[in-house]
């Protein structure tokens, strides 16, 4: 018997401690921690997703750009949409059915329990109107957010724009923190500095009663954490040299970019033919951007980034530099313009030295000095005398960041093409080429391709004699300067001592008699403008016109490349506009504005303008 009653003991004891167990850990999660009452009060709660006030972009004389300004959108939670009466709903909202049921289907598809978007783009005004009616339709409401706003009508490409995030993006580990019909920067510098320019979301807790009327904050705020604004971007852009080149190229295919030589940071990109910012903001965005995308003359293509071409002359300057360095031609080296090797485009002097050479542009002596640089005479074998040759020459050429993404701060940059000896093995065979299979490199056509950025970024390289910063359009975030990838200096394989030798010439194509680049000239401003045309063949059409330069020759402040479209000859087409672009960042303003323009459309080829 007391071996019975000691074992009811032990099982009324183990009773005892097992309720006081549970009677303590009822009392800590009732009392103590309100974790579970959180979760037991979200059905009466709302969580709201304070967007943060997104980063404003100035240009570099600190004029605002870019800024924001208040919206709303309609959200939707389909679990909690009860008894809608669609047609009073569509009424209210100014909306079609259609609209309605696609919305309703979309939200469903992306989540049951989670808002989405069904209107987006309300202002003020529309807001106050259905405001007051929600309380009716239970599963909707309203919330603000920035959108962009724009002050200036240019520079679209460069900028990029901002919009709803896809749910493509959303699958993305990058974009987590994202929610649907949260808006995002898409393209441009919007998309490249999102993290900068977005800032931290923060979250408030909301309570509503069954009618989904708001009863205040949550716990005093208590679970409530503050948004961070998004940092600002001071661009390198000059918003007036900006406008006046797009001006220029107003009706034209083409580019200008121009580089500040001494820092990389981009003055000006044009891209033509251009959009304003504002088309693709506010309401109706889609059906405009859709106008854009099927629009013949591609006004969304990004030409200064994004386009390829032969460089036609202004290579020219690049070969000559890399046969120095190797050591196969010297400043006064001379070739007969020997017009059996390649036709040359007009009768000159004897190209004595390089700087009569660069300035007539005479295409036999440039043919004769990358002959010169590739024929070397290190195999036997002539198709192989070639691929070594040709690979050594690509390696130089490639330093002045030729072939490859320079790494500005755009996403949707090309890297051109500099052909490789594997290059012509595929397309010819190996061993079944020689130089000249390839000799239309020397003269900047056949397979070469750069794009406008390139160009310019060559110009600078030339003007520093020999290094280049990567080109880019931030020079400021927030109080700090550029990213530290932007104060890098990239040395070209080409000792300095050679660069020396091309600028004279380069001169005298602007400034010289019978210089190819005379329309550039600013001489009567006492500025020595030192460029390079050219003239790209296009078998599809009228030829390409091209001019690159810097200035002021000895102490350059601008590198600039021009490139219009079938514009026949870079001297009388592409020239005058760099020259203008070159006087108004130098002096500030044009002189003789009207003269100087008749005389660009005077000599220009007209076939340049879109139809």
């Amino acid at each position: 018997m007391q071996y019975l009653e000691g074992r009811r003991y032990v099982v009324q004891g183990i009773f005892l401690l097992v309720g006081l167990v549970f009677a303590t850990r009822l009392f800590f999660m009732q009392v103590l921690d309100g974790t579970y009452k959180l979760a037991a009060d979200r059905n009466t709660l709302q969580r709201l997703v304070q967007v943060p006030y997104r980063g404003l972009i100035y240009d570099r004389k600190n004029q605002l750009l870019v800024t924001n300004t208040p919206v709303y959108d309609l959200l939707v939670v389909p679990r909690e949409v009860k008894g809608l009466d669609s047609a009073r709903f569509c009424q209210l909202l100014q909306i079609p059915l259609e609209t309605l049921r696609e919305g309703l289907k979309a939200a469903r598809k992306y989540s049951r329990t989670k808002p989405s978007p069904l209107v987006q783009n309300l202002s003020l005004a529309e807001r106050a109107a259905i405001q007051d009616n929600l309380i009716d339709f239970p599963g909707f409401r309203t919330q603000a957010r920035m959108a962009r706003a724009y002050r200036t009508p240019n520079l679209a490409h460069a900028l990029g724009y901002v919009g709803p995030i896809t749910p493509k993006l959303l699958e993305l580990p990058k974009y987590g923190r994202y929610g649907a019909g949260e808006n995002v920067g898409i393209a441009g510098l919007e998309s490249y500095y999102e993290p900068t320019l977005m800032g931290r979301r923060g979250v408030q807790f909301k309570m509503v009663n069954v009618r989904g009327v708001e009863k205040g904050a949550f716990r005093d705020g208590e679970f409530d954490t503050l948004s961070v604004a998004g940092q600002d971007l001071h661009l390198s852009i000059d918003a007036e040299l900006q406008a006046y080149g797009e001006e220029l190229l107003a009706g034209r295919r083409g580019s200008i970019v121009a580089i500040d030589p001494k820092t990389g940071e981009i003055l000006c990109f044009v891209s033509a033919p251009h959009y304003t910012p504002e088309t693709l903001t506010g309401k109706g965005m889609g059906n405009r951007y859709m106008d854009l995308l099927r629009n013949p003359d591609r006004p969304l293509f990004d030409r200064p980034l994004m386009a390829t071409y032969p460089p036609g002359s202004v290579f020219k300057l690049v070969n000559e530099l890399v046969a120095l360095q190797l050591g196969v031609v010297t400043p006064g080296t001379g070739f007969a313009c020997d017009q059996r090797l390649v036709h040359c485009t007009h009768q000159h002097e004897y190209p004595a030295n390089v700087s009569i050479a660069i300035k007539n542009s005479c295409n036999p002596y440039f043919y004769q000095v990358m002959r010169a640089a590739v024929v070397r005479g290190q195999s036997s074998n002539k198709f192989e005398d070639a691929r070594l040759g040709l690979a050594q020459w690509q390696k130089m050429v490639k330093t002045f960041g030729l072939g490859e993404k320079l790494g500005v701060d755009m996403s949707q940059e090309k890297r051109g093409l500099i052909p490789s000896p594997d290059f012509y093995d595929k397309l010819r065979g190996y061993h079944h080429w020689n130089f000249k299979t390839v000799y239309s490199l020397s003269i900047g056509q056949g397979e070469i391709g750069i794009t406008g950025l390139q160009m310019a970024n060559v110009l600078a390289t030339i003007a520093n004699h020999g290094y280049y910063y990567t080109p880019h359009f931030v020079k400021g975030i927030g109080s700090a300067g550029p990213l530290a990838k932007y104060r890098e200096r990239h040395y070209t394989a080409v000792d300095t001592a050679y660069f020396k030798y091309i600028i004279p010439g380069m001169q005298e194509v602007v400034d010289g008699r019978g210089g190819t680049g005379s329309l550039a000239s600013l001489r009567e401003f006492g500025i020595s403008v030192a460029g390079k045309t050219g003239t790209v063949q296009n078998p599809h059409g009228f030829d390409h016109a091209t001019f690159a330069a810097f200035a002021p020759a000895n102490d350059p402040k601008i590198a600039i490349a021009v490139f219009i479209e079938n514009s026949g000859f870079g001297g009388s087409s592409a020239a005058p506009a760099a020259g203008l672009m070159i006087e108004k960042y130098l002096r500030g303003h044009v002189v003789g504005y009207h003269k100087r323009m008749e005389d660009w459309i005077k000599y220009g080829n007209l076939t340049t303008h879109l139809h």
